[in-house]
């Protein structure tokens, strides 16, 4: 079964979408035609992941299927694979974000006129590019969901609320200054609109932060946010 490496370096996936060859290409195709299996049926040592995946290539539209956890599953091991998931997807956001998203243009983490947010992942959060803080919070995503030393108990899972928030930044970025590249991506993969849902229905975030209206009766915020 494949698994999509979590990385802020652009796989190989993601460099034939970048040459707008992603979906066309032969060995993408047959990358994603393993065989379906029951969940109680997968042995791999991945199969969360596995079958989250396998939920998503079935039907991306159908949200509620691809978020709705076996019964036997571990609640906080479902969110945190989840949380996974969402950024290795991500990344084929921030390669088409990059040819347009300029350092010299997007000088800020901005969404709206509002909304400016400070980067983590420096010793003092500050600001940054979009572009650098869209890297930056993937690659600590990579680091701290992919470490060895963080096990998956509550006092990792109470930290992905954090992950969430910075995670978000990108998709409220892309909706505000970049809409065609958003709608485009939002069109093929649906992932803001299975975050959002998924954030809401975990907990994970305030209502008053999830500023892009992807679901009908979301309420948006307004105001200024550091990291």
């Amino acid at each position: 079964m494949p698994y999509w490496p979590l990385s802020g370096q652009v796989t190989l996936g993601l460099r034939w979408q970048q040459h707008g060859e992603y979906s066309q290409h032969p060995e993408y195709q047959n990358f994603y035609r393993w065989c379906d299996e029951a969940y109680e049926e997968m042995d791999s040592t991945l199969v969360v992941q596995q079958y989250i995946q396998q939920t998503i290539r079935l039907d991306h539209n159908n949200i509620d299927t691809i978020l709705n956890a076996p019964e036997t599953q571990d609640e906080g091991v479902w969110k945190y694979e989840h949380l996974r998931q969402f950024c290795m997807e991500l990344n084929g956001l921030a390669v088409r974000l990059q040819g347009e998203c300029q350092p010299s243009t997007c000088t800020q983490m901005t969404a709206t006129e509002q909304w400016i947010f400070l980067c983590a992942a420096h010793k003092t959060p500050k600001e940054c590019p979009a572009i650098d803080y869209t890297r930056h919070t993937l690659d600590g995503a990579a680091c701290l969901l992919n470490s060895n030393k963080v096990s998956i108990k509550e006092s990792s899972v109470a930290k992905l609320g954090s992950v969430c928030r910075r995670v978000y930044r990108i998709f409220s970025h892309a909706y505000f200054h970049h809409r065609q590249i958003f709608d485009e991506f939002e069109t093929e993969t649906t992932l803001c609109r299975r975050f959002t849902v998924f954030v809401t229905k975990y907990n994970l975030m305030s209502r008053d932060n999830l500023i892009v209206p992807i679901l009908e009766d979301e309420s948006a915020g307004h105001g200024e946010s550091e990291a």
